[in-house]
C-alpha cells in the first residue's frame, strides 16, 4: 500500500489544444486572479513538479502559479520540437487560452532552456525569468561542454527514433511499481549528494515528487527523451539576445549541471544576476522557492514602474 503525505490538488487542471491535433497539460495553484508565473519542470518532471512552499506562497501573495507538461508527459501529446525555441509557440497559445497577458517564467534544470527561449521570443509579455540549475547549450558559439551532455549528444540519434516507444514501456513499468514509488525516491535520495538527500528527506518534497511522478507518468514518459534531443541541437536563438531580466540560482555542489555552466550562462545574458547556493546540489533551487518568487515579483514591480 502506497503511503505518502497528502499533497493539495491543483486549483485547476486540464489540457489546452496547441494545434496539429496536439494538447499540453497544465495545472494551476495559488490565486486565479493573481499575476501569472509559469513554472517549467525539470527533466524528468511534469506539471505538478512545483514545491509545496511555492504553492503556499502563491496563495498568500496573490500569484497564479501554472505548471505545464511538455510534450510526451502527463496529459500532453508526444511531439518532438524542431528546437528549444519552438516550445514558445505552444506557451503563447496556452497563455492566450488561459487569459494571461503578462507573465514571469521559472524553469528548473531542463526547464531552463525553455524559460530562456520564452524570455527571448515573448519579450513583450515575459517580464522576468528565473532559472534553477539550468542546462546550457552544447553546440554553437555559446556552447560549454560537460560529461552528461556529451553522453546526451551520443544517445540523441537513438532517442530521436526510439524515445517514444521507450517512454511508453517505461510508463508501463512505473505503473507496475507504483506501490514502490516511495522507496524508489528514498533510494534516489540515498544515492544523491548530501544536500539533495536532505531535501528529499523532507516529507513535503518527497510527497511533491511522488505525486508528480505518479501523475506525470500515468500515460507516457517520452518528454525527457525529447528534451535530450532538442538540448543537443542548436536552440534556435542566442542566449546573449535574451533582453528580459534573468536571475539564476545554482548550487556549487551540483552533480548534474556543473556550477561553471551557471556562471557561463550568466556571463552571456545581458541582464542577469547569479545566486550562489553554497554547499547545495542540483535540486537546491526548489528549496529556495519563496526567495525565487519574491525576486521575480520585485522584477515585475520594477518593470511596471518603468513602463
Amino acid at each position: 500500500m502506497l503511503t505518502r503525505m497528502d499533497v493539495e490538488r491543483p486549483k485547476l487542471e486540464g489540457t489546452v489544444a496547441v494545434g496539429n491535433g496536439r494538447r499540453l497539460g497544465f495545472a494551476e495553484f495559488g490565486s486565479a486572479q493573481g499575476r501569472a508565473v509559469f513554472w517549467l519542470h525539470g527533466t524528468p518532471g511534469a506539471r505538478r513538479q512545483i514545491p509545496v512552499e511555492a504553492r503556499a506562497f502563491a496563495e498568500r501573495e496573490d500569484i497564479r502559479l501554472i505548471g505545464i507538461d511538455r510534450p510526451g508527459i502527463g496529459s500532453s501529446t508526444p511531439h518532438l520540437y524542431e528546437n528549444v525555441l519552438a516550445f514558445t509557440d505552444d506557451l503563447e497559445i496556452i497563455a492566450d487560452t488561459l487569459g494571461v497577458d503578462r507573465m514571469a517564467v521559472v524553469g528548473l534544470s531542463g526547464g531552463g532552456p525553455f524559460t530562456l527561449a520564452s524570455a527571448y521570443a515573448l519579450q513583450d509579455r515575459v517580464v522576468a525569468a528565473a532559472v534553477l540549475g539550468g542546462v546550457a547549450p552544447v553546440v554553437g558559439p555559446e556552447a560549454i561542454s560537460s560529461p552528461l551532455m556529451r553522453l546526451g549528444t551520443f544517445v540523441a540519434p537513438v532517442l530521436q527514433v526510439a524515445g517514444a516507444p521507450i517512454g511508453t514501456a517505461l510508463s508501463a513499468g512505473i505503473r507496475l511499481v507504483r506501490p514502490l514509488g516511495s522507496p524508489i525516491i528514498d533510494l534516489y535520495g540515498r544515492l544523491s549528494p548530501e544536500a539533495d538527500r536532505r531535501l528529499l528527506a523532507r516529507p513535503e518534497f518527497k510527497a511533491m515528487f511522488l505525486d508528480d511522478l505518479l501523475n506525470g507518468s500515468r500515460r507516457r514518459i517520452a518528454a525527457p527523451f525529447a528534451d535530450i534531443v532538442v538540448f543537443t541541437r542548436d536552440w534556435g536563438f542566442r542566449v546573449s539576445d535574451v533582453k528580459v531580466p534573468v536571475r539564476w540560482w545554482h548550487g556549487d555542489s551540483d552533480h548534474i549541471i556543473p556550477f561553471e555552466h551557471g556562471l557561463h550562462m550568466v556571463d552571456l545574458l545581458p541582464d542577469a544576476e547569479f545566486h550562489h547556493l553554497p554547499g547545495e546540489s542540483h535540486l537546491a533551487g526548489l528549496g529556495a522557492a519563496q526567495e525565487i518568487l519574491t525576486t521575480v515579483l520585485k522584477l515585475w514591480d520594477d518593470a511596471e514602474a518603468g513602463r
